[in-house]
């Protein structure tokens, strides 16, 4: 007998998942922790008094009182922002709830630096707004711009959970507290807003990791925060050992956020206790109140969309010639060269770490899987960062190289790869591969034969999350791309850093039309599962 087939044997005597499934998986942990921890290593370098001095410094102070205000007021935006609004398309008679649904879901598709870009373009002395209509407004800047611009991206992913929620709640709760004698108000804030805790803090939580790792929008406000100061001192400084404790810091704060939401959500129940209630929650006739409503959506959709997207045609209709367009395709073809090996590398990975979960449950699995979570919850420069010190001391030649920018898209973004293909698995009944089987196929000949042809549709998908998203990215190409390789980001970021808003207008546009079909595969998946 060979050692493969006892390898086989030991496995499936002990119901563990085959080693041609677990290998791929413990393999992608491997490659998220141990950068991280190279990054430790290299903070370490320092002697004590040194640590000491770059960890107590009062800028770590500014910068941690910075992150976290952005964090917390995009927060507060935010849900002002999405409650109402998901309260008026799921509840009320206001007409168009599909298309308001929709419009609630379109700033997905402008990515943090493009808003950023727009707001900047728009305002000031030459902005859109005093060119076009000659009225002069401030250009933003700083923590009003950043919040601005971030918030006017990140708010769906609120509206979307609290969307979700307010859909799946269980009316006979409302129902029982108006027989009781409870106002609509009181129902509202007694009853139906602490059933959206859950949906908050998931919401929330998003929010609060992308404010964390964000760097186009506040590189470009010209707002200091963790990221961009772990930018500053790693490319501008040089100061690499700073920028290794700047970067374990905002770790820290990541791991931070990562336990208070663990601890908020623990000892909450919410579930229906028996089959719950068939009727449809009731529909709140607007009356007086529905132009109001009407007048908020119209002027969140005017800041969230319309405003940017009218920016970026408005500019890039300036100076935009032929001549542009050669810069344009290959500014394109490097971006589709980094994420769509990414996105193929990383929907391949997925397959076995979403299998050992759902077909093999253990702490084992269920690690591993978290550990690829990992990798999408650190910070992307705190990431690249971990790259780059783990490629200088172990494969040099790694070193700023398309095959590194790959791998780090895959490890980053291997978490949305994850989730399209375990709802897939879940939609595959084992018996096929058991079928398979008793007709004298091996077990991984089973699953390509009898599994793999069902979970088409949640690869496809999978693939797609990553593409579209690895096409967006901008910090980690910044540290890790090649000399001179220029993205459709690293245009718009390094022309907009320049005010040349003209110039960065097709790279913006692009970026745009790519997130919006991103956003109509969102917003296909949800009316299909409706």
């Amino acid at each position: 007998m060979s050692l493969l087939q006892k390898l086989t044997d030991i496995f499936r005597i002990h119901n563990l998942p085959s080693w041609y499934f677990l290998t791929p998986a413990v393999l992608v942990g491997m490659s998220v922790l141990i950068p991280l921890m190279y990054l430790l290593v290299r903070a370490l370098e320092a002697d004590t008094a040194l640590s000491m001095e770059l960890v107590f410094r009062y800028r770590n102070l500014e910068l941690l009182y910075n992150t976290v205000l952005l964090a917390l007021g995009t927060l507060v935006v935010g849900t002002l922002i999405a409650l109402p609004l998901a309260w008026i398309t799921t509840r009320t008679d206001i007409p168009g709830r599909g298309i308001l649904t929709l419009m609630g879901v379109l700033p997905l598709a402008i990515p943090g630096y493009v808003m950023a870009y727009a707001l900047l373009g728009f305002t000031g002395a030459n902005g859109t707004l005093a060119l076009v209509f000659g009225i002069e407004l401030p250009r933003l800047s700083g923590f009003t711009g950043a919040l601005t611009a971030i918030s006017l991206y990140t708010f769906p992913y609120l509206y979307l959970n609290f969307r979700s929620a307010l859909s799946g709640l269980d009316p006979s709760l409302e129902e029982a507290s108006r027989s009781l004698g409870y106002r609509p108000g009181e129902v509202f804030f007694r009853v139906t807003l602490p059933q959206l805790r859950p949906a908050y803090y998931a919401g929330a939580l998003i929010i609060f990791l992308y404010v964390l790792g964000d760097f186009g929008a506040v590189s470009l406000m010209r707002f200091e925060t963790f990221s961009y100061a772990i930018y500053l001192q790693y490319a501008a400084s040089y100061d690499r050992i700073y920028a290794a404790w700047l970067a374990l810091m905002l770790l820290v704060l990541t791991s931070s956020a990562l336990v208070v939401e663990y601890k908020l959500l623990r000892g909450l129940f919410f579930h229906r206790i028996g089959s719950g209630s068939d009727k449809k929650a009731v529909t709140i006739p607007l009356g007086a109140w529905k132009w109001p409503a009407y007048i908020f959506v119209t002027v969140l959709v005017l800041l969230s969309f319309v405003l940017p997207v009218s920016t970026i045609l408005f500019w890039m209709m300036q100076t935009f010639d032929s001549q542009q367009l050669a810069g344009l395709q290959r500014a394109l073809a490097a971006s589709v060269m980094a994420s769509a090996p990414a996105a193929l590398l990383a929907t391949a990975l997925a397959i076995p770490l979403a299998y050992i979960g759902v077909r093999h449950p253990s702490r084992l699995t269920r690690g591993l899987e978290r550990i690829a979570y990992l990798g999408y919850a650190t910070p992307p420069l705190a990431f690249a960062l971990a790259l780059i010190f783990f490629t200088l001391n172990t494969a040099p030649l790694l070193y700023q190289t398309l095959t590194l920018l790959i791998l780090a898209y895959t490890l980053h973004f291997l978490a949305e790869a994850i989730g399209p293909v375990r709802s897939s698995l879940y939609q595959a009944s084992p018996r096929l591969e058991e079928a398979a089987r008793s007709l004298g196929y091996g077990r991984l000949m089973a699953f390509f034969l009898a599994t793999f042809p069902v979970m088409r549709s949640g690869l496809i998908v999978s693939a797609a999350f990553v593409f579209m998203s690895a096409m967006k990215e901008l910090p980690i190409t910044f540290l890790l791309a090649p000399v001179g390789f220029q993205t459709l980001a690293v245009n718009v970021w390094s022309y907009t850093a320049e005010a040349m808003f003209s110039q960065a207008a097709p790279y913006a546009l692009v970026i745009l039309l790519f997130s919006t079909l991103f956003v109509g595969l969102l917003f296909a998946r949800e009316w299909t599962s409706r």
